[in-house]
């Protein structure tokens, strides 16, 4: 399987900056003479048209860092899926734990969003990971678990979602799990997609939580990993380029 990377740019830049680092990243990857793996760049809601606009027709993507789940309506300030593939969205990330956090998403609304996404014509990323807390405890297997079951449809194909585990105590503190905690995670969401829908080895499953330039290659060669989801250093060129490279695939 080809390796995916993302880069969510959260809400971060102006509209001048945005276009310069598409365009940026576009010359970089036009540039390459080996094979790269898939670049996915999710820019904030005013800068999405911007940024396809520069991509369109190549081999980079976009996506949206968030959905309503309702196709129109009076949900003021919200975006539909049918608008974000409107302006040329291939992707949505759903669930991210900030939106958790600060939006008070539940898993009803994050499975709603999935599958209005999976309707519409998006491939929904879907963010799940543990607390400090759980991690401590012991209960970080039992949460990610859990957050799978109450997360996703009864029902859908392997081609049409993707899984980012971001625990929570590793987004942008610079901690990052060892080797063989993310290994045990990953494991288990192979293991707990498979156990449903039979191809759970080809969903890809991504690891997110202060990934670096530095440490992107060793993260990469670990099992189960299909990618990467890059916050900070995805604004950034030469860190972004170099995480680019350290795919395997």
């Amino acid at each position: 399987m080809q390796q995916y990377i993302i880069g969510n740019w959260k809400m971060n830049g102006t509209k001048v900056e945005a276009k310069k680092l598409a365009a940026s990243f576009l010359k970089r990857i036009q540039e390459a003479t080996r094979p790269l793996p898939h670049v996915i760049l999710c820019p904030s809601y005013p800068y999405l048209s911007t940024v396809v606009e520069v991509l369109k027709g190549t081999v980079i993507q976009v996506g949206a860092q968030d959905v309503h789940p309702e196709k129109a309506g009076s949900f003021t300030g919200d975006v539909s899926v049918t608008q974000l593939v409107d302006v040329g969205c291939m992707y949505v990330l759903v669930g991210h734990s900030e939106r958790r956090r600060h939006h008070f998403e539940t898993s009803h609304l994050i499975r709603r969003k999935i599958e209005a996404s999976i309707q519409g014509g998006l491939r929904p990323v879907l963010c799940i990971g543990e607390t400090a807390e759980e991690r401590k405890s012991g209960k970080a297997l039992h949460i990610i678990a859990n957050q799978l079951l109450s997360d996703l449809p009864e029902t859908f194909n392997t081609h049409q979602i993707m899984i980012a585990y971001e625990p929570l105590w590793a987004i942008g503190t610079g901690e990052v799990p060892t080797g063989e905690q993310i290994e045990e995670v990953m494991g288990l969401i192979k293991h707990e997609l498979a156990s449903r829908m039979g191809g759970g080895a080809l969903v890809p499953t991504l690891y997110g939580g202060s990934v670096t330039a530095q440490n992107a290659a060793a993260i990469l060669e670990l099992a189960h990993i299909d990618g990467l989801l890059v916050g900070g250093a995805s604004l950034k060129l030469e860190d972004f380029w170099q995480i680019i490279n350290a795919s395997t695939r």
